[in-house]
């Protein structure tokens, strides 16, 4: 077959001491199929855009350490003009999931996870001396504004490279069980010891708001596909984290499910902790699930009813009024959901 070259991807240059007044964020954008999202979210005008995972569909399926299905899929999204177009204006970070990270649902075991990872660093041009490229996998954290009260501190989080496998269901496409189990075994980890470690050095930096972006669901119970509520332990471990640490004005964002929804648990922090899932820029489920068959996921922490068309995240930070606002937009660059959040209740 023909295959794509990859280029490395340059988008517009960050700057970090800029008050940050809008960030976008998405996942599961398929190269091959329509971008015209990308118009959408430029003129959403945002100070970054959070590209969290599946941001190609490159699985490999050939037993070739030159990963030559993935690179075609970074070489297709480098060539669409909507996507070059919009990187030129905004600046991009970006993290995988399984899909870009080169097997479905893989972790650990995937036996090409270094190339994937060298051919992560080479498209998406990360520089040798990003601090990124200092450890293996490619978690990363950046704080945005330098005014004290305006600090927004961006943590993207690597859940594949080191993460153990997840136990198969009993019962497939059983609701709540459909793929995996909740796994309690206390050897298996979701980010590996020294991410971990990582992590907790990063929450004792001072900011105002903290978005962690985990490419698969955190605080969702209602579905047995991907998500941390498989490895139960090393969630409660994260929600422990969170309270050791006094970590402040932390919102989860998410995607992988090709739908996109809300969430609050009232009760895993001091203060409650919001989730926003964005999914997908261009391969919603309503694009091949019959319309009858679209179920609103099961409880207890979801607010509101999923969207199951076309979507991208937005976080908006009203600094005068104290508050930030989570928004879902369809392909219309329209507000679907949202929840607007007084930002000292994100505090313990």
């Amino acid at each position: 077959p023909q295959y794509f070259t990859p280029v490395p991807m340059t988008s517009a240059p960050l700057t970090p001491q800029k008050k940050v007044t809008r960030l976008t964020f998405g996942s599961c954008f398929d190269p091959e199929k329509d971008d015209n999202i990308w118009h959408q979210v430029e003129a959403a005008q945002s100070d970054a855009f959070l590209f969290i995972g599946d941001n190609v569909y490159g699985d490999v399926h050939l037993p070739d350490p030159g990963l030559p299905e993935l690179r075609d899929k970074y070489g297709r999204l480098a060539a669409s003009p909507a996507f070059a177009q919009f990187r030129n204006s905004t600046p991009v970070l970006p993290v995988w999931d399984d899909h870009d990270y080169g097997l479905n649902d893989g972790g650990k075991n995937f036996s090409y996870r270094k190339a994937s990872e060298d051919l992560f660093n080479y498209v998406w041009n990360i520089p040798a001396d990003a601090p990124r490229r200092s450890h293996t996998g490619v978690y990363d954290s950046i704080i945005l504004g330098s005014a004290p009260g305006q600090r927004v501190q961006i943590i993207l989080l690597d859940t594949r490279y080191f993460r153990d496998d997840l136990k198969p269901t009993d019962e497939r496409n059983a609701p709540g069980k459909e793929r995996y189990l909740p796994d309690p075994d206390p050897a298996k980890t979701m980010l590996g010891q020294a991410q971990w470690q990582w992590l907790e050095n990063e929450l004792q930096k001072p900011a105002d708001i903290r978005l962690i972006a985990s490419s698969i669901q955190i605080i969702a119970n209602g579905h047995g596909f991907e998500s941390w509520r498989m490895l139960p332990r090393e969630r409660q471990k994260l929600f422990d984290l969170l309270n050791r640490t006094n970590a402040n004005g932390v919102i989860l964002l998410s995607g992988d499910r090709h739908a996109a929804g809300l969430y609050e648990n009232p009760t895993a922090l001091a203060y409650p902790l919001y989730e926003i899932t964005s999914s997908s820029l261009n391969l919603p489920l309503s694009a091949w699930v019959p319309p009858e068959k679209l179920k609103q996921e099961a409880g207890p922490y979801r607010l509101g009813d999923n969207y199951f068309e076309v979507n991208f995240g937005a976080i908006d930070f009203n600094w005068e009024d104290n508050l930030v606002t989570l928004t879902v937009m369809n392909d219309q660059g329209e507000g679907v959901m949202s929840k607007t959040i007084p930002i000292d209740t994100l505090r313990p």
